[in-house]
């Protein structure tokens, strides 16, 4: 691993994590999840199973220490990790075709229901977790608003973050395109 490339995905994880922190909570205690956004934009950038490991593991534990749903560490962790290399496995799948803007920010909707499900499944059936509402509440009520903002927050900062990189010496799926 590049030690450039490990500084870029640390920043793309800090800013997901301050813009985690300061978005408030939507039905109990759940919000959208920016850190989310910046996990898929990673995976973008560097579509391999170390760097997916490494982005899916710390977006989930930084997720888990700053969420704010009831015993939501276990989930944050588990939901990222599938929500992560189910993601690659995809992109790996039609690599061609994620160049395009439309077809990425689909999968980043794809990725934040898929991420929204597992969230949900192991926090209220696995851990049981109970908050007063039930799945189809929260998804509507959390997970579907999420899809619009991380969808929005894709397209407006993959842009920068792609004009960035193809400006820099970093090696990213993006700069080798």
């Amino acid at each position: 691993m590049n030690t450039k490339n490990l500084v870029l995905m640390a920043l793309l994880v800090g800013v997901g994590a301050a813009l985690y922190v300061v978005t408030p909570g939507l039905v109990q205690g759940m919000k959208p999840d920016f850190m989310l956004t910046m996990m898929f934009i990673g995976i973008l950038l560097f579509p391999s199973v170390k760097e997916t490991f490494l982005l899916s593991i710390t977006t989930g534990v930084l997720s888990g220490l700053f969420t704010t749903f009831p015993g939501g560490f276990i989930p944050n962790v588990v939901d990222k990790a599938i929500t992560g290399f189910a993601f690659l496995i995809v992109l790996l799948i039609i690599k061609k075709l994620a160049s395009n803007m439309v077809v990425s920010a689909i999968l980043v909707g794809l990725g934040t229901v898929l991420s929204g499900v597992v969230f949900l499944s192991v926090a209220l059936f696995v851990i049981g977790s109970d908050v007063g509402a039930t799945f189809a509440v929260l998804f509507a009520g959390v997970v579907l608003p999420a899809i619009a903002f991380n969808v929005v927050a894709f397209l407006i900062i993959y842009p920068i973050v792609t004009n960035l990189v193809k400006r820099s010496r970093f090696k990213t799926s993006v700069s080798q395109a």
